[in-house]
């Protein structure tokens, strides 16, 4: 297909090309913004681009749009891209700019051009009657868009602002074929399925509360899912030669002016007053973790110095952002810290990235590995940004591990390697981080004695492997949609006796499985047992038992696994060896 970019030159693109990808979803938001002022004349246009999986455009209207209207917009759209409207790019000076969109009563797209340089070129796309402040880029005709779907509505502030008026913002997807469009919203209707704010509160896992907003509530059986996943964190972590330290959640203002916080990252922190000093409640961990290895005199012979912690941080995230699980004001960050010198970087993150290996490859997620370098804004010599560099490169490929690099994307005080796992329906997160940090040692001045007798600064890794502990049990419940395995599964076995005579055998069977640590309850309501069956199922036990007279006097138990129709008659002995072996070795 043919792209408009934004110098106006045409050149032939794909859908598989990500520019081509974003000029025909772009072209999409045009299509839609243009079939509701067709329908709806009085409505005001803000912004419309092209977004990862499709578009959007915000509109200005007293009352947000309904599901009939969206569908009627749809419908709207769908006559443009048979009119195969020929798509134009023009400029004009400012003065013409202007006049133009008061003309036409678009008060926001006056906004934005009085907001750009002086110098700017004010670019316009038209298509038919429709005419759009627009930088492109975008296809020629709109039968390019041969495929698409207008998929949500939701409120937006203007320009992000929660000062600004609330907007209605319509989402879309746009694909150039029909059949990947149709996978693309298959995919989402699993999503939906799949929703871990859904399945949060069907499972009893954790609530959100007005009270609260961003503050997650999590319930018990998303305690014995969170502290299973923190027994496996503080075992791994064991063997991996790490320390386990907790440092306040609240500290003063000097220490935040120290790491840089304090003026760089203010806004996004709670602060408060305690006997007349400024104190903040921590956004991370790292400048407590400083003040550990602070604590006594370090020597080369301690290093690297390994240091875990499971810190609970608070940021202060706009309500319009907030998500379940996923974007919240409060989370557990499974930091680390690793003091090393400039020798040690490669084995240390070597160690680290097989150690984020080892647990993605536990859940089942494949993951892709960027290499982000030095950034424009960076600080630091350019002579620690190439040692820094070269260790995470150095790291990667002794190891045989793929990965891209990202010019110019990494943090300000260090390179980074950056780990997006793929989830059991194709949807990429970043979670696992490893951070290269020369500056934090230096604000802090942290020293170590060298074998040479002198006083060095050691070099700092900051890394996580889950993210969050909040964020990884949202991605969990969406990749297992529920279905956790039995080492995770907060009931692990849900006893279904048919009869009350079936009671007593039932509870001997449970109190040897709490006794070996088996997470088990019984269904001792006078239901029909497939009525039962199906209520465990709901529940996502990884395993029913049936219970009848023939299994109480045999002592047997007929099993049924979550997702089989078949029942399979197993001694008790048989059956518990089975379970046990399948929780300890995290099958």
């Amino acid at each position: 297909m043919k792209v408009i970019m934004h110098d106006g030159s045409v050149q032939e693109l794909t859908f598989e090309d990500e520019e081509g990808r974003g000029a025909l979803r772009h072209t999409a938001s045009h299509i839609l913004a243009q079939a509701v002022k067709r329908l709806y004349p009085e409505t005001k246009l803000a912004i419309g681009p092209s977004i990862k999986d499709g578009f959007y455009y915000d509109f200005d209207r007293e009352n947000p749009f309904s599901d009939e209207e969206l569908e009627a917009i749809e419908k709207e759209m769908k006559k443009i891209t048979k009119e195969n409207l020929k798509l134009e790019r023009f400029t004009l000076d400012r003065s013409e700019a202007i006049a133009l969109m008061e003309e036409k009563g678009e008060p926001y797209k006056v906004e934005l051009i009085n907001d750009l340089p002086e110098d700017a070129e004010l670019s316009f796309f038209k298509q038919g009657d429709f005419v759009d402040l627009c930088a492109g880029p975008h296809v020629t005709y709109t039968s390019a868009v041969k495929a698409f779907k207008l998929t949500s509505v939701a409120g937006a502030y203007w320009r992000g602002n929660e000062k600004n008026k609330m907007l209605t913002r319509i989402y879309g997807t746009a694909f150039s074929n029909k059949s990947d469009l149709e996978e693309y919203l298959n995919r989402l209707e699993e999503a939906k399925k799949r929703d871990h704010r859904k399945l949060g509160r069907e499972l009893g896992l954790f609530m959100m509360r007005d009270e609260g907003p961003g503050f997650p509530f999590f319930l018990p059986n998303g305690m014995i899912l969170r502290n299973k996943l923190i027994d496996y964190w503080r075992d791994i972590h064991t063997k991996a030669g790490y320390v386990e330290v907790s440092t306040p959640i609240m500290l003063n203002r000097a220490l935040w002016e120290t790491s840089g916080h304090w003026d760089h990252y203010k806004e996004n922190m709670y602060t408060t007053q305690i006997d007349e000093t400024d104190f903040a409640v921590k956004p991370m961990n790292c400048p407590g973790g400083m003040l550990v290895y602070k604590s006594e005199p370090r020597s080369y012979r301690d290093l690297p110095m390994r240091v875990g912690e499971l810190g609970l941080v608070h940021r202060h995230e706009k309500s319009g952002q907030l998500h379940g699980l996923m974007r919240v004001r409060c989370f557990t960050q499974d930091d680390a810290h690793i003091f090393m010198t400039k020798e040690q970087i490669t084995d240390e993150i070597k160690g680290v990235v097989k150690l984020i290996d080892e647990v993605y490859n536990l859940f089942g997620f494949k993951y892709h590995v960027e290499l982000s370098t030095k950034p424009e804004n960076s600080i630091g010599s350019d002579e620690d940004w190439e040692v820094a560099t070269n260790g995470l490169k150095a790291a990667l490929d002794e190891m045989g591990l793929p990965y891209v690099i990202n010019e110019g994307d990494g943090a300000f005080y260090g390179p980074k390697i950056d780990f997006h796992l793929e989830d059991s329906i194709g949807r990429t997160w970043q979670c696992g981080t490893i951070q290269l940090d020369f500056q934090l040692p230096m604000r802090f001045e942290a020293e170590y004695m060298g074998a040479d007798g002198q006083k060095h600064q050691p070099i700092m890794i900051h890394r996580v492997v889950f993210g969050s502990i909040e964020r990884f049990i949202g991605i969990l419940i969406e990749h297992f949609a529920g279905k956790f395995p039995a080492w995770l599964a907060p009931t692990q076995v849900k006893l279904l006796p048919i009869t009350d005579r079936n009671n007593e055998y039932t509870d001997a069977i449970i109190e040897r499985m709490n006794a070996l640590g088996i997470r088990c309850m019984a269904d001792k309501r006078q239901e029909k047992t497939g009525f039962k069956i199906r209520e465990a199922q709901l529940s996502k036990v990884p395993y029913m038992l049936v219970i009848g007279d023939k299994e109480q006097e045999e002592g047997t138990v007929a099993v049924r696994r979550r997702d089989s129709q078949a029942t399979e008659t197993m001694n008790i002995d048989d059956f518990i060896a089975l379970l046990l072996d399948e929780i300890n070795n995290k099958r």
